[in-house]
């Protein structure tokens, strides 16, 4: 299996992903904090629901549209921010954009990108959102925004889950914050991977893009790493949120709640959105699963503001039950990033072909041809 459009399920894209990347980099990619059990719960949280399917109903046309923040997209699932995409494969964040675009949904772009702001927008054909931190360098982060709204992207999204990084056993042992040791790991692991090391090796270097004037060795990704960590603070709070949402004055989220009260404080903030997530479980290891929470939440506030689920999303059907539960949409983040990894565009493409598919085909099977029809009674808590 060595081509993508021979892969059929994301956990195969996973696998082929594996054989085209280093070790560090996968580990990068896959490794999650600690013991990896929040990692597992957010794959597995989707399994306590089964579905209560209609039969005998026309389903000859099944519609996936909704709408992200205000803008329109052709399915429910955003691909989420990821950081240093180039880590995958040398085209980044450009091949997972155009991919995006291509699928007719909406592409959320990190701060810790290896494109720049200006650099994804040259590649856009559809909708755009900023991932951005409260750093302690309050300067770039208005910077950040002004360039966001100066190419048109149409909101932002709020870190909110780093008071501290999570502690990612498998980066320390590579090498992550130790630059010459993560050096020699990632030459050590790519001798057995010759595209990866020859597109490593050929193509202009990583940088963290969006800081290029305010980092030093040009901000070489594998040299800056440390700087960029010691710009997460500790003490953000509510009040910073409130003074980012007010410099932007758009539609503007916050990513990574993760219990009740902080939704409804959320939303009595007049936030536009709200994502449940823990970070792929690469933060806070025994944090909860976005869909062990959403019933909730969606009950506490999901009649003011719009909610969305990311985390552990390896079918079409997970984000069937997350819509069903009351979810706007989903976020993926490692699904698409498999994808890049093991083909760069054409994989991307490839992972939203797939999940496009189940989504549909999951729709038929339960009897509902409209997103907009579809209500917590098609799902049920497994015994």
């Amino acid at each position: 299996m060595a081509n993508v459009n021979e892969v059929f399920s994301i956990l195969e894209m996973r696998d082929l992903a594996r054989k085209k990347l280093p070790g560090v980099m996968f580990d990068y990619l896959e490794g999650s904090a600690e013991d990896e059990r929040t990692f597992e719960w957010n794959r597995n949280s989707f399994s306590k629901y089964e579905f209560v399917p209609r039969t005998l109903t026309d389903v000859s046309s099944i519609d996936l549209s909704t709408t992200f923040q205000g803008v329109h997209i052709d399915i429910p699932v955003i691909s989420a921010p990821t950081g240093m995409s180039r880590m995958f494969h040398w085209e980044g964040e450009k091949a997972v954009v155009r991919a995006t675009h291509k699928a007719g949904t909406a592409y959320a772009l990190s701060t810790v990108a290896t494109t720049s702001i200006e650099d994804v927008a040259k590649e856009s054909s559809g909708p755009l959102f900023f991932q951005i931190y409260a750093w302690h360098n309050k300067e770039m982060v208005k910077d950040f925004i002004e360039r966001s709204r100066h190419n048109n992207y149409k909101g932002l999204m709020l870190a909110v889950d780093l008071a501290a990084l999570g502690k990612r056993d498998r980066d320390l042992r590579n090498g992550h914050g130790r630059p010459a040791v993560l050096r020699r790991n990632t030459a050590l692991g790519a001798l057995g991977k010759p595209a990866w090391l020859f597109n490593f090796l050929t193509k202009p270097k990583m940088r963290m893009a969006n800081m290029v004037n305010q980092l030093p060795h040009g901000a070489d990704a594998l040299k800056v790493v440390d700087t960029v960590n010691a710009q997460f603070r500790a003490d953000v709070t509510w009040n910073d949120a409130t003074e980012m949402m007010q410099q932007w004055n758009g539609k503007f989220m916050l990513k990574g709640i993760q219990c009740v009260e902080d939704a409804v404080r959320a939303a009595d903030l007049g936030v536009s959105g709200i994502i449940l997530s823990n970070h792929g479980g690469r933060q806070l290891d025994g944090a909860p699963a976005a869909m062990d929470i959403l019933p909730e939440v969606v009950a506490a506030v999901g009649d003011k503001v719009e909610i969305f689920v990311d985390g552990g999303i390896t079918r079409g059907s997970d984000i069937i039950k997350a819509i069903a539960l009351g979810a706007k949409g989903c976020l993926i983040g490692r699904a698409y990033l498999y994808g890049l990894a093991a083909g760069g565009e054409q994989g991307v493409t490839r992972v939203y072909d797939i999940l496009k598919d189940e989504m549909e085909r999951t729709m038929k099977l339960i009897g509902c041809c409209s997103l907009k029809d579809l209500n917590a009674s098609y799902v049920r808590k497994h015994v």
